[in-house]
């Protein structure tokens, strides 16, 4: 898992924030995976590129789930820029035939129409130039629902992360 805040589990404690949640899921279907994640906090797409080749030496990930961009969008970096960060990190992945799993994310309407079209269709552009899964926006049914966001807007609280856990795993089982 290579993502940022959003997979971090920010505000909580890490066995309250989806990506354990997820792990336990698997461990539960009796899955042999063991989910190593290597988000950070504020992490951007240029951050990942920065790691990706030691992680992926140190790990050796079978699959990749990236969740990285959004705080590339909330800086106003060039849409083309992320895409190109988010092509280089596919391909360093692929290169060692592991397998990826692109996490969408989309930024608040505030940044304008424009903007944030460009920001989301990288997703599902890259996904299918790139002959890669994806999962749409997988703040889908959070965001946008009171009670599930923390105090900030942007992170999901403790009662989001189930429902993160599950739309993840739903696209993350054909690759398993």
């Amino acid at each position: 898992m290579l993502g940022d805040s959003i997979s971090a589990g920010y505000g909580m404690p890490i066995e309250k924030g989806w990506v354990h949640l997820l792990q336990q899921t698997l461990n539960e279907q009796h899955n042999t995976y063991t989910l190593i994640n290597q988000s950070i906090s504020g992490d951007t797409t240029a951050g990942g590129l920065a790691r990706i080749d030691k992680i992926l030496e140190q790990h050796k990930p079978k699959i990749v789930l990236l969740e990285l961009g959004a705080n590339d969008g909330l800086r106003g970096m060039p849409p083309t820029l992320i895409k190109n960060n988010l092509r280089e990190l596919i391909k360093r992945i692929q290169k060692t035939n592991a397998k990826v799993l692109l996490l969408s994310m989309r930024i608040p309407s505030n940044y304008g129409k424009r903007y944030t079209d460009m920001f989301y269709n990288n997703y599902p552009d890259l996904a299918e130039e790139m002959g890669i899964p994806f999962v749409p926006f997988i703040l889908e049914d959070v965001a946008l629902v009171q009670g599930m966001m923390q105090q900030d807007g942007l992170h999901p609280n403790e009662k989001a992360q189930p429902i993160i856990a599950e739309r993840v795993r739903e696209y993350l089982a054909p690759l398993l």
